[in-house]
């Protein structure tokens, strides 16, 4: 079990045939993308091991040495990990990618600060490709392979794999390993990791002990609508750096907002956000866990499929000042493409897809149910509003 393929072994493997561009792998951590990197590469070095550290404060000349590039071979995969540690790492980069890029493989990959550092300043553009690593997904269950088409045909998963996607997550160790108190134990240590470790190094000090109470009320605020003007008061900052401490928790993954989109939508809400954790494991409430888990499969869908060069996408949702709302929308192209409702077991169609469906022109609008069996039947084949089982839906994303 522990050593089952993943789609990211196959799409970076891809890439180092493909690409001439370094890969810059980002993503929660423990997602798994040190083990799937490490699997691909001829030569590995770590900031944190000080012997390697030493050699690539050298610089370029003295790491294409180290590593055999003036020496006639085929161009080895090099991965290059927690480099965005040092501060100057994207000259580095720079300059090993224009002296050397056409002898070697280049991934650089990290923790989930990269994210962060990346785009204060892009002296990189055009020197590599982002992939965004996600957890495991339903469709990653079922399939490792790269397919040419956005959309896959639906496939059955077994019950154990369902199963232990909602009781574990999607994380590698505990969605593996499906032991509930070892669950417990990772959850509890990834968020002190991320609170103790990560935060440290991108805020200032003084900032730790309130931006850990916002961290905990967001815990529990999934599938929720974020008001910042109501959770300043709670946490006795202002509002902007509320702001501001969300969307900095949201690149260190924590959890990841969805905006609303009001194009072609009347009297819609252009300001509040929904925040999800990229957990869902340890929710309590189910209404809450159903939505965040098809919002977490939604993100790994769109940033996939853009990574993969099929398009622009993005995940949204609606609502208006009348209180209708729809929990998702995907865009594609700028265009509206696909609803989607969340619910556990309610299979009455909510009549806000239809309605949404006629404000934005969007092709599909899916009702998906948590508790429905799987069906054989292709989703996207259907135009107008349609209850559909989740595990039919989710097997034909990404």
């Amino acid at each position: 079990m522990s050593n089952r393929p993943r789609f990211y072994d196959t799409l970076l493997l891809d890439h180092t045939i493909r690409h001439r561009q370094m890969a810059l792998v980002s993503g929660p951590r423990q997602v798994g993308k040190t083990t799937t990197c490490r699997a691909l590469a001829n030569s590995y070095l770590n900031w944190d091991n000080m012997d390697e550290r030493r050699l690539m404060l050298k610089g370029p000349a003295a790491m294409a040495t180290a590593l055999g590039l003036d020496q006639l071979q085929q161009p080895p995969v090099v991965v290059l990990d927690q480099l965005h540690k040092y501060t100057k790492w994207k000259v580095l980069l720079k300059g090993l990618f224009d002296t050397y890029g056409d002898r070697a493989k280049w991934i650089v990959t990290g923790s989930s600060r990269l994210d962060v550092f990346r785009r204060g300043g892009d002296s990189l553009m055009g020197r590599y490709l982002l992939y965004r690593v996600h957890p495991w997904s339903v469709a990653e269950c079922l399939h490792s392979d790269i397919s040419d088409k956005i959309i896959r045909p639906p496939s059955p998963l077994q019950e154990e794999d369902w199963n232990a996607l909602g009781l574990h997550g999607g994380f590698p160790e505990p969605f593996l390993k499906r032991d509930p108190r070892f669950t417990n134990r990772w959850r509890i240590l990834r968020h002190e990791q991320l609170s103790k470790e990560d935060l440290r190094e991108v805020t200032r000090v003084q900032d730790l002990g309130a931006i850990e109470v916002l961290m905990r009320l967001l815990q529990e605020r999934s599938a929720q609508q974020l008001v910042y003007s109501n959770l300043a008061p709670e946490i006795g900052v202002a509002v902007d750096t509320i702001r501001r401490w969300v969307d900095l928790l949201g690149r260190l993954h924590l959890g990841f907002l969805v905006r609303p989109w009001f194009k072609n939508v009347t009297k819609s809400l252009r300001k509040e956000p929904k925040w999800f954790l990229r957990d869902w494991s340890g929710l309590a409430d189910e209404g809450a866990k159903a939505e965040t888990l098809v919002a977490c499969h939604l993100l790994k869908a769109v940033e996939g499929w853009t990574d993969l060069g099929h398009g622009s996408f993005e995940l949204r949702y609606l609502r208006d000042k009348l209180k209708r709302e729809v929990d998702f929308v995907v865009v594609r192209d700028g265009k509206p493409w696909f609803l989607v409702e969340v619910k556990k077991t309610d299979v009455n169609l909510s009549p806000s897809l239809t309605h949404y469906q006629t404000a934005t022109g969007a092709e599909h609008a899916f009702q998906v149910v948590l508790d429905l069996p799987y069906v054989q039947a292709n989703c996207f084949a259907h135009r107008k509003p349609l209850v559909v089982p989740a595990k039919t839906f989710l097997s034909q994303l990404l």
